[in-house]
């Protein structure tokens, strides 16, 4: 069960940077959506749902391989000594 909801965690920020592609691809071959009056601000809107949408699904990767130690030594969480 737990699996299921990270996987609809995952989809969410995972359809929001395709529709970010779709936002900028329409922009290159010049179709303007309706709810933006500007080309270049549809780009913008669509490289920022696109970054957004990657890096969280980048650091969620990233996080569970570091709890299970599947990182390289320099990505792994240093440990502190209690002396």
């Amino acid at each position: 069960m737990i699996r299921i909801f990270a996987l609809l965690i995952l989809l969410i920020p995972g359809f929001l940077a395709a529709y970010g592609i779709k936002l900028m691809r329409d922009m290159l071959f010049g179709i303007l959506l309706s709810p933006f009056p500007y080309l270049w601000l549809q780009f913008l809107i669509g490289l920022f749902l696109f970054v957004a949408g990657l890096s969280f699904v980048a650091g969620f990767i990233f996080h569970r391989d570091r709890k299970k130690n599947k990182v390289q030594a320099r990505f792994q969480t240093q440990k502190k000594d209690k002396a």
